[in-house]
């Protein structure tokens, strides 16, 4: 399934404050919290924009700073994203053929290995994937890959308006905590689906491990790309940003 919802948006004004350096063998961007030590780990899957987008990385020193976490968002695309591509159809085949989930899966499961092996064993590690990433936070949240020292890739995670979701399987396999953020107008996951992720969780023995909130009047990309324009999609971003965070206060290291 195409998305060309994935490639419109809006850019955010700020200047980002973290720093850029190769980790775990991906270069990322790096944002921690000032003057104050971070309680936990959080790595953010981007939506087709990619890492280098001023919006993705202002969110990642939003949750730094607020949140008191360390937070990288790597360049899982290796350099293919929305900038090298001209036109909406332009942009949606290359970057499918470059960033398919077979491809970027292994990329996104070694990274979060890695992290969890060496610098995360002792503290939360958590995911937080928007379109394009929400179907890795999806797959992290099955709990079929573990670390080298048997502990899970993530805690607990969090997705705006994910994208190319297999629904309901695939949220039937969530055996590690996910919050979903939704719009009632994303054209991606529609709302039947957004009932069908709901119906999932309502389940018994399933209630503990997902949280469904629906944002009214929101569309595709408002976690990120928010109209800054009009008021209320600012507000529903901030909300979002507000819902991951406290998503992952709920989801202690165990």
């Amino acid at each position: 399934m195409s998305c060309p919802d994935c490639f419109s948006g809006h850019v955010h004004q700020g200047t980002p404050r973290g720093e850029v350096s190769t980790l775990y063998g991906l270069e990322t961007y790096i944002s921690q919290p000032t003057d104050t030590p971070h309680r936990g780990i959080i790595i953010i899957i981007p939506d087709a924009f990619g890492w280098e987008f001023v919006n993705n990385r202002i969110l990642a020193d939003d949750y730094a700073e607020k949140g008191r976490y360390l937070v990288y968002l790597p360049d899982f695309m290796k350099g293919i994203t929305r900038y090298y591509l001209a036109s909406v159809m332009a942009q949606i085949i290359p970057f499918k053929y470059h960033n398919s989930f077979e491809s970027s899966w292994p990329i996104v499961r070694d990274f979060f290995a890695s992290v969890r092996e060496k610098e995360g064993s002792d503290l939360p590690l958590y995911a937080a994937g928007f379109c394009w990433g929400g179907k890795h936070v999806v797959n992290l949240g099955f709990g079929d890959d573990v670390a080298s020292n048997g502990k899970s890739l993530m805690n607990a995670g969090f997705t705006g308006h994910p994208s190319f979701l297999e629904i309901p399987n695939e949220i039937e396999k969530i055996n590690i905590p996910v919050s979903f953020a939704l719009g009632d107008k994303d054209m991606v996951v529609k709302p039947p689906q957004t009932k069908q992720i709901q119906e999932v969780f309502r389940k018994e023995g399933k209630s503990e491990m997902g949280e469904v909130r629906v944002y009214e009047g929101a569309g595709h990309g408002f976690c990120v790309r928010a109209d800054l324009v009009l008021s209320d999609a600012t507000k529903q971003a901030d909300e979002a940003e507000s819902q991951a965070l406290a998503w992952f206060e709920r989801h202690p290291l165990a």
